[in-house]
């Protein structure tokens, strides 16, 4: 079982940055590869990015793409997730999640494991 426990989130002005980690444990990190959602108010969850188990590939939603940074640490067994050039859409509950495979994925439904989320409020 693995828990995974997001931290970083906050309020920003549009334009700011944050960046979000996300502390494993329970498991072997470098087992899965992990990904970053977030859920805007009143809308579905949505994929951001992605990292293989190996952090040797990345991929971004369109969104975010060229603005967010996933990285990831198998040492400190954690990920991070970069956010520059913040929007007020960015406004979301970010959740990090693992799948037990060697990339990610942009589906939630394929990740084994999810962390409670950190609240990203942008404002503009």
């Amino acid at each position: 079982q693995v828990q995974l426990v997001e931290s970083g989130g906050g309020f920003v002005q549009a334009g700011g940055s944050l960046r979000l980690s996300c502390a494993a444990s329970g498991g072997t990190f470098s087992s899965y590869a992990m990904g970053w959602f977030r859920q805007p108010p009143g809308k579905e969850r949505e994929f951001v990015s992605t990292i293989s188990r190996g952090g040797s590939t990345q991929y971004y939603g369109d969104s975010v793409k060229g603005r967010f940074t996933i990285s990831r640490d198998n040492a400190k067994n954690t990920v991070f997730l970069q956010m520059n050039s913040l929007k007020p859409e960015d406004t979301a509950v970010y959740y990090c999640a693992a799948r037990r495979s060697m990339v990610g994925s942009v589906y939630s439904h394929e990740y084994n494991y999810w962390g409670q989320g950190t609240q990203v409020t942008v404002s503009s």
